[in-house]
């Protein structure tokens, strides 16, 4: 059984920011301190304790790729041997076409433990793409899974009822 974390109201109101719209601004988190009525100093610390915590296990954004006119999208994944791992997510997730990268567990039939979702305006781009990374990292092995669905992009709410 694992142990109740705390979270108090002033935690709860940043998780709830966090969550929402982001600010197109310059200093978008002076915007959302500014919200809740503390500086962005104090925010950005709040922030950075309740990640050290494990209260907040990531932070990103979601693109909605069709929205700004990508109409091919692939989750490449990629055998990479396991020394490389950071080194290799950390060139891939570089490329201005790259959304995501991330690490997995391998599976006995699955040999692939990074995956990155690359964004392009057809098919033969993605590959392109893909061959870039190969060529950036030394990594050959992959396989290129091919969006067909857009499903609704949504995400887990916290703290939403206060």
């Amino acid at each position: 059984m694992s142990e109740a974390i705390e979270v108090d109201a002033l935690d709860r109101k940043i998780i709830r920011l966090l969550q929402g719209q982001f600010p197109i601004v310059a200093e978008p988190y002076k915007a959302l301190a500014a919200e809740i009525g503390i500086s962005e100093e104090e925010f950005l610390q709040r922030v950075e304790r309740m990640i050290a915590e494990k209260k907040i296990r990531k932070m990103g954004a979601v693109l909605r790729h069709r929205e700004v006119g990508f109409t091919s999208n692939c989750l490449c994944v990629w055998n990479v041997p396991d020394v490389r791992v950071d080194e290799v997510a950390r060139r891939m997730a570089q490329h201005e076409r790259v959304s995501h990268c991330y690490d997995r567990s391998r599976t006995a039939d699955w040999p692939y433990n990074v995956y990155t979702m690359i964004h392009g305006f057809s098919r033969e781009e993605c590959e392109k793409i893909a061959g870039e990374l190969a060529a950036a990292t030394n990594i050959e092995d992959r396989v290129m899974l091919y969006t067909k669905k857009e499903w609704k992009k949504t995400s887990m709410q916290y703290f939403m009822e206060e």
